[in-house]
């Protein structure tokens, strides 16, 4: 009726909403006529697009700790479950099975009507431990006081995805690629696209009420197919050659050496990878009227994004992709007491051009000075169990709060006024800090670090010689001048 008033939006629950699939989701979401609630520990990580601030915010919350579930406002119809941890630590499934089971209670607290958790295919007898573990966060979940839905996953493909840049690094970077037997295990490859199509189409339709869903794309394909896939997408030659003798220990060791991914998600891919995992059906495809693309065609449309510049989240921007767990704000503030600084300033004659220099700084661009010295401080990081400088960074000359660029995190980055803050997330002993910052056309540069014992204090002597060189040209360069 023309004059009308709009009806009100429904309320959902967003988990796990500055993550890979959560980021991609929210503005699909909103499309689809909801008011979302962002689910973050960390608020200031969870930056919501200014398109959306009419239509979606930050609730602060700790899934770990119950008494931060009580800033879930009670008027939340439905709700989306994405919280996962790629952690190999010992009591990592039972840290899952908690945050499941605090998530359940409140969900029953609030009423809510409906919710979709987004898990992987677990055909399987034998599975991996986190593959089980992800079947015991579907079994917490399920509650008589809401419909629960599962939609179960394999390898998840699209730019930015840590199984997408994973293939990328061993195929771009190897011509020759010795693999182990685990590359002759099948998988059901789904594009992105298709997986946020499938969620959002999925919540509050009452046929996949109480139910798990196996969602792929058409092509099962083994590891080693996918892999000669890519190289056909890039018009690369490839060759692979399997050796059957190599053990879990020294597949996850090659699989952090090559590639990007950390030590820890190294083994947990490597234990997943030995377990097959193809759809039973293609029932909620028939549900939904839902046609997944193909491998190829997703591997097409991730190189299409990363051409246009328009990767929108990255797995190397959670922290999972780093060595340390923190909340950006106990870090953003840079200390002064017992730690070492290197300080240099610079006038800048055009401050605009600098700023973008700064905004551009590492991955293909690099460090601006002996970029081969930070490459050779990547090599010995990853020989130590560091994340190295493959993580590179999401956008060429974009930075948001917690993005990953090297071995760097972004705590806090403002090109108005000119200040970037970045923390260090190499093996260290001890915490450092690089911040860029423009004043009245003067460019600041400081190096903070603040040791950790005697061998905190060793390290900085030992690596000053290099600051005076290195950190007195990057400036120059950054500057312009």
């Amino acid at each position: 009726m023309e004059g009308s008033l709009p009806l009100p939006r429904k309320k959902v629950l967003l988990t796990g909403a500055n993550g890979y699939v959560g980021k991609r989701l929210l503005p699909r979401l909103v499309e689809a006529g909801y008011y979302v609630y962002c689910a973050v520990r960390d608020p200031q990580r969870m930056e919501i697009p200014a398109s959306l601030h009419d239509y979606a915010h930050n609730v602060t919350v700790d899934f770990l700790k119950p008494d931060t579930l009580q800033n879930i406002p009670e008027d939340v119809a439905g709700a989306f479950y994405l919280i996962h941890s790629m952690s190999t630590d010992q009591d990592f499934s039972d840290l899952e099975q908690r945050c499941a089971q605090n998530f359940r209670d409140r969900m029953e607290a609030i009423h809510v009507h409906h919710v979709v958790y987004l898990s992987g295919m677990v055909n399987e007898v034998h599975l991996s431990e986190h593959l089980g573990s992800r079947l015991a966060v579907e079994k917490v979940l399920d509650s008589d006081q809401y419909n629960l839905t599962t939609l179960r996953a394999g390898i998840i493909m699209g730019s930015g995805s840590a199984s997408f840049e994973i293939i990328r690094d061993l195929v771009e970077k190897l011509p020759l690629l010795v693999t182990p037997k685990w590359v002759s295990t099948e998988c059901q490859p789904i594009g992105i696209r298709d997986v946020l199509h499938f969620l959002t189409a999925t919540l509050f339709r009452v046929e996949t009420y109480r139910r798990n869903f196996d969602i792929g794309g058409p092509d099962v394909l083994s590891y080693k197919q996918m892999m000669l896939t890519f190289a056909k997408v890039r018009r690369l030659r490839r060759t692979i050659w399997v050796v059957p003798v190599m053990t879990p220990r020294l597949s996850s060791y090659w699989l952090y050496f090559v590639t990007s991914t950390t030590y820890r998600l190294a083994v947990a891919l490597v234990d997943s990878m030995h377990v097959r995992v193809v759809a039973r059906n293609q029932e909620l495809q028939e549900i939904l009227g839902i046609t997944p693309m193909s491998y190829q065609q997703a591997l097409e449309n991730a190189f299409g994004k990363i051409k246009q510049q328009a990767v929108y989240s990255s797995w190397k921007d959670s922290f999972v992709s780093g060595v340390n767990q923190f909340r950006v704000n106990d870090f953003i503030q840079v200390p002064v007491f017992g730690c070492f600084v290197d300080r240099r300033q610079r006038s800048v004659p055009h401050a605009a051009s600098t700023i973008e220099r700064i905004w551009s700084i590492g991955g293909n661009k690099g460090w601006y000075y002996a970029t081969w010295l930070w490459r050779i401080r990547g090599i010995l990081d990853k020989v130590v169990g560091g994340v190295g400088l493959r993580r590179g960074r999401t956008h060429e000359n974009h930075l948001e709060v917690g993005d990953a660029v090297d071995f760097w995190r972004v705590l806090y980055a403002n090109k108005q006024q000119g200040r970037l803050l970045l923390y260090a997330e190499m093996k260290l002993p001890g915490d450092a800090w690089l911040e860029f910052n423009i004043q009245q056309d003067t460019l600041t540069q400081t190096a903070t670090f603040r040791p950790r014992g005697v061998a905190g204090r060793l390290y900085w002597y030992a690596v000053l010689p290099f600051h005076g060189f290195i950190f007195r040209n990057m400036l120059l360069r950054l500057a312009g001048t």
